[in-house]
């Protein structure tokens, strides 16, 4: 079993942290709320959904804050990107 020093433990708590400020810096109320209940519902899209928006903002691509409808969008894009067929 992985167990987490307390060095490592305050390392995963600061990033957190700093995940949640950038978060609510980048969207509004209502895209921290519908990100909420997706962790909820998701939990792993919602991790994949925060990276990739922190990627966006580190490399400065996120010019205003993003709103509802737009968070539908990259949400959209995300999960069509791992819908496939299979075809008989």
């Amino acid at each position: 079993m992985n167990t987490l020093t307390p060095e490592q433990m305050l390392q995963l708590q600061e990033l957190e942290k700093l995940k949640k400020v950038v978060m609510r810096k980048i969207l509004t109320k209502e895209a921290i709320e519908r990100l909420g209940r997706i962790r909820l519902v998701k939990p792993e899209l919602a991790t994949q959904l925060e990276l990739y928006l922190l990627q966006l903002y580190q490399s400065g691509q996120i010019k205003n804050t993003i709103d509802d409808a737009q968070l539908k969008q990259i949400l959209d894009a995300i999960t069509k990107k791992k819908k496939f067929k299979i075809k008989r």
